[in-house]
């Protein structure tokens, strides 16, 4: 018997979502300072998140899943701004 059962995405679905901003960064080999910068997303901001004194709303949720499925794409996209 393991003990490495996979989440059920209802187990998913109810962590803590500031965890999602951590694991994607993380995931990317970034520090905070270039996961801020490279996305545009306010240092403090996603220090808030990753410590767990904000919650990103479902906006940036589904934002962070851009990020997390199309890094390259997304940041091309804000560069060109």
């Amino acid at each position: 018997m393991t003990d490495d059962i996979p989440f059920t995405d209802q187990q998913l679905a109810k962590m803590r979502p500031q965890a999602v901003a951590k694991r994607i960064r993380r995931a990317l080999g970034l520090s905070q300072e270039d996961f801020s910068a490279r996305y545009h997303i306010p240092l403090r901001t996603l220090q808030e998140w990753e410590q767990g004194r904000r919650e990103p709303d479902a906006t940036v949720l589904a934002y962070l899943t851009v990020i997390e499925k199309e890094p390259l794409m997304a940041a091309r996209a804000l560069a060109a701004e």
